[in-house]
């Protein structure tokens, strides 16, 4: 990650989620590495190698029926409406380094790619 970090990897959008999330964020990651990480995720999106999806009313709707379909699976809210928004937009595949996560996404006919 050094490699991919700037000297200042300051963003507004940064400055914002760090406002509202510093708390919760401190205690796992350092401010350099959230702004690192930050600042790296912003670069896959510009360079086309990530596309962010706007959530929508009918994602957590289905995030919600995919908990239920899948109510034997420990399947977190986050993980369940990445998966919701998956399938939406025809994701063949998804990359995770949860196993519950790739457990229901297989169990969705996902393809998983996992990473520890």
């Amino acid at each position: 990650m050094a490699e991919r970090c700037p000297k200042e990897a300051r963003s507004r959008e940064f400055e914002e989620y760090a406002a509202r999330n510093l708390p919760v964020a401190i205690g796992r990651l350092t401010m350099l590495e959230l702004r690192c990480l930050f600042a790296a995720f912003e670069e896959d999106v510009r360079a086309g190698a990530l596309t962010v999806h706007p959530l929508e009313d009918a994602h957590a709707a289905a995030a919600v029926e995919i908990v239920a379909r899948l109510k034997a699976q420990p399947l977190r809210s986050l993980d369940a409406l990445h998966l919701a928004i998956a399938l939406q937009i025809g994701a063949t595949e998804v990359a995770t380094a949860d196993r519950a996560m790739a457990v229901a996404a297989a169990a969705l006919g996902l393809k998983t790619v996992r990473f520890d």
